[in-house]
């Protein structure tokens, strides 16, 4: 994981608050590291960066600014990365409290765990690649339940560090995410894992119900397969879709 960067670590030097802000920004953003930003940040506003200037920095003089440094990074992690630049978000909402398993009872028709890329509370808002943890959900026919909180630490990753956070994972069968590259999901689909995007992001836990819901009635036949229904089974569910 990136730390903030320090006064001592820059040139010229920079504020407490402003170090932090460019830190947790670089955090933020895939593959990034506090003095990748700075740079990017003396094209956006020029050196030192000020409060003032941060504040005053838009989505576009970012993105137009990045296009050298960061020209892989999608909108919604330049975005993420914007806020915190402003001083927005320094306070992480905590995740919810862990629940118990589903009970045999509960999940008889079988369940599914699902990994959902977040940054704070039960928000689905994370990038895969720069998300502070992953909430993990056993969900079934009808009810959901948070069984885990994985933290995320890039620090212990080797070199490839979207095989590590895919490896955080390897027990659940869809992600749900508000965005992932190419490459990154390529990685997880090597695993048996199924990426959805939600752009949107929204509450973990609403999406959770929205899917216990669906495996209540008709799964699509993706959802389908994910539950280990038989080929014949999931034809049956489509040509139900396609009648309905």
């Amino acid at each position: 994981m990136t730390d903030p960067v320090t006064p001592e670590a820059t040139a010229p030097a920079l504020s407490d608050d402003i170090a932090l802000r460019i830190g947790l920004a670089a955090r933020a953003l895939p593959d990034t590291d506090p003095a990748r930003l700075l740079k990017v940040l003396a094209d956006a506003v020029g050196l030192p960066p000020t409060v003032a200037a941060l504040d005053g920095l838009t989505v576009k003089q970012l993105k137009t600014a990045a296009a050298g440094e960061l020209a892989e990074v999608d909108a919604a992690a330049l975005k993420a990365a914007l806020a915190l630049l402003k001083g927005q978000g320094h306070d992480i909402e905590p995740p919810p409290p862990v629940e118990a398993p589903l009970a045999a009872g509960e999940a008889a028709s079988g369940s599914i765990r699902v990994a959902c890329a977040s940054n704070g509370g039960d928000l689905l808002d994370g990038h895969f690649g720069s998300c502070r943890r992953f909430l993990v959900y056993q969900v079934a026919a009808g009810v959901n339940r948070l069984v885990d909180v994985r933290d995320i630490d890039d620090s212990t990753a080797d070199d490839d560090k979207n095989a590590y956070r895919a490896e955080l994972i390897t027990d659940c069968q869809v992600l749900f995410v508000a965005s992932i590259g190419g490459p990154a999901a390529a990685k997880v689909v090597k695993r048996d894992i199924h990426p959805i995007k939600f752009p949107q992001g929204g509450s973990a836990r609403e999406r959770m119900a929205e899917l216990s819901a669906q495996l209540a009635h008709k799964p699509a036949p993706w959802l389908a397969k994910v539950m280990g229904q038989s080929a014949e089974e999931r034809v049956r569910f489509e040509r139900d879709t396609e009648d309905a």
